[in-house]
Parts: structure tokens; C-alpha cells; sequence
């Protein structure tokens, strides 16, 4: 699933494509997504600017004119594929929706396992589920201590806690895997004995990874590609993310990358580093 540095890229090729155009046409192909396509979906966005386009943890946020809000969820392996006034929209068996501005550019939701999500919400949509329960971004005033007071009661393991939506947005399993090596932090600890300078290193870390991945594109392991097809290349920098049994990125240690499985998901570190 695509997490936080992707859904960013996915945000900003959209943005520099169809924030300020009218939306002229939409076509829904399949209604029956995740969340169903509400029937009145294209009526309710068709003749509107798109005003902007933010980001909510995994969840892309279109304001469409004065009283429409739209919530974008890539899913498992949903795509926006991105056509200019002076390029052809090639239909695709799994473009669930697809959008034509104003000015000829065109936008498809490709989506060929029906996890991801586009629906409408209302205009109070940060107090709707999920975002009313969602923890902070990571990228924006998020401090060791913030972390500390969120998880100083919690008996569960760092990794699966830092993995929760609703202690902090966006984080997924590749990245929060490569923020606990830097932070020299072993996966399995419980939570609650982390002091505040551990805290404070997982959100210096965690800042400074979904940063680097952001400017490398991404990460592209399966489906995940930017809005003009490319692809990310975060992945090539991996320390520890699927890189079982591969020696420890640190000069100083011999050890090889460790995989166990936490809450039903692959996670990798050093047991050398990490302990």
C-alpha cells in the first residue's frame, strides 16, 4: 500500500495538473469500490473549480468549488494516471473513474483490486471518520514529546504502535522499518519503555526519511507509480526494508538483516544495532 511519500507525490502531480480548472466531464465506470461511489458523484462535481488539493495521513483531500470535498484512497494498488490537453486518454480495464477539466486535461482512478476509495465527504470532513481519530502528520509539529505522552501507557511493540493511524499519519510498514534502524531502536521493544531522547530520535528520523523518500520519488515495489507513469526510486536506498539476510549497512557491524513478522507484517532490522 502506498504510504505517506507516495500518496504526497501522487497529491502534487495532481495539483500541478488540475488545480484552478473546471471539471467538465466525469465519467464512473464502477460504483462499487470499497466505499461505494456515491450514484450522484459526477452531477455533484461536474461545472466546479478545483480549489486544492491537501493531504490527510494516506487520504488525498480534493476542495472542489465552495461546498465540495472529495476523499482520494489509493487502496492496495490504485493509480492516478495523469493526460495533458495535448495527449490521448488510453481507457484501461480498471479505470474506475475518470475526470476531463476544462481545458482537455484528463484523470483516471485505475484501480484493478477495488481497495482504494473516491467518495464524497462533507465540508467538515476533519471531523469524520477516519480523520477525527487520526494522529498528527509526521511533517509538520510533531515533537519527541508529542510521541512520549502518546505512547508512555502502551504495552504493544514500537513498531506496531508507530503503524497506528491514530498515534501518527502516514507511517507505514516500509518506512517506519527504516526509521527505527536509523534510531538504533529494536522493533519488538514495548512502547512504554521508550524514554523522550528515543522519542525524540523515531520523529527526528521519521522526518528526515519521509523526506529523503519523498525526493527520490517515492518507493515503487509492486504497483505504485507516479501520476506520468514513472517510477520511485527510495527503494534502491533501503537499510533494511527486504533486505533479509543482506549484511547490516553499517561499516562497523557484521551482522545480516534479520525478518520477523509483527501483527501479521514483514519487519527487518539489525539485531546488532537495534538492541
Amino acid at each position: 500500500m502506498p504510504e505517506l511519500p507516495e500518496v504526497e507525490i501522487v497529491r502534487r502531480g495532481m495539483d500541478r495538473a488540475i488545480t484552478g480548472k473546471v471539471i467538465r466531464i466525469v465519467q464512473v465506470n464502477r460504483y462499487d469500490l470499497r466505499i461505494p461511489v456515491p450514484q450522484d458523484f459526477g452531477q455533484s462535481v461536474t461545472g466546479k473549480i478545483v480549489r486544492s488539493l491537501s493531504r490527510r495521513g494516506k487520504y488525498i483531500i480534493m476542495h472542489i468549488g465552495d461546498d465540495v470535498v472529495s476523499v482520494l484512497h489509493l487502496g492496495m494498488s490504485g493509480r492516478i494516471r495523469i493526460f495533458s490537453p495535448d495527449d490521448s486518454y488510453v481507457p484501461q480495464k480498471h479505470d474506475h473513474i475518470v475526470f476531463t477539466m476544462d481545458d482537455g486535461t484528463c484523470f483516471a482512478f485505475e484501480d484493478p483490486r477495488r481497495f482504494g476509495m473516491f467518495y464524497l465527504a462533507s465540508n467538515d470532513w476533519e471531523a469524520d471518520r477516519p480523520f477525527i481519530s487520526m494522529g498528527v502528520e509526521p511533517l509538520e509539529k510533531w515533537s519527541g514529546q508529542d510521541l512520549f505522552e502518546s505512547i508512555r501507557n502502551k504495552k504493544a511493540a514500537i513498531k506496531s504502535v508507530l503503524l497506528d493511524q491514530r498515534v501518527v499519519a502516514g507511517l507505514g510498514n516500509i518506512y517506519v522499518c527504516e526509521v527505527l534502524f536509523r534510531a538504533r531502536i529494536n522493533p519488538v521493544c514495548q512502547a512504554k519503555a521508550l524514554d523522550i531522547a528515543a522519542c525524540e530520535r523515531i520523529v527526528a528520523h521519521s522526518r528526515d526519511v519521509l523526506n529523503e523518500a519523498i525526493a527520490a520519488g517515492g518507493s515503487t515495489l509492486k504497483d505504485y507509480q507516479h501520476t506520468d507513469g514513472s517510477l520511485g526510486y527510495f527503494q534502491h536506498g533501503f537499510s533494511v526494508y527486504d533486505r533479509e539476510g543482506h549484511k547490516c549497512t553499517h561499516e562497523s557491524c557484521s551482522s545480516e538483516i534479520l525478518r520477523i513478522v509483527q501483527a501479521g507484517r514483514s519487519t527487518f532490522y539489525c539485531p546488532s544495532c537495534q538492541n
